[in-house]
């Protein structure tokens, strides 16, 4: 025979799982962004500068 538990501690688990998920999917997001704007922004290679700084700019964006 089996016990059975009463009560929301089944869900507690789920609930910092949701919170960490929730988490996950802002910062990774966030450092993609961080990568293009500063990784390829300010990367030495012309082609990347270039179109990291054209898009930049027609975000207005300001990089200069």
């Amino acid at each position: 025979m089996q016990a059975q538990t009463i009560g929301s501690d089944r869900h507690a688990g789920s609930r910092t799982s949701a919170r960490s998920e929730t988490l996950i999917a802002a910062v990774m997001p966030a450092l993609l962004g961080a990568f293009v704007i500063w990784g390829v922004g300010f990367s030495p290679i012309a082609a990347l500068h270039n179109a990291a700084h054209d898009t930049r700019h027609s975000m207005a964006f300001p990089c200069h």
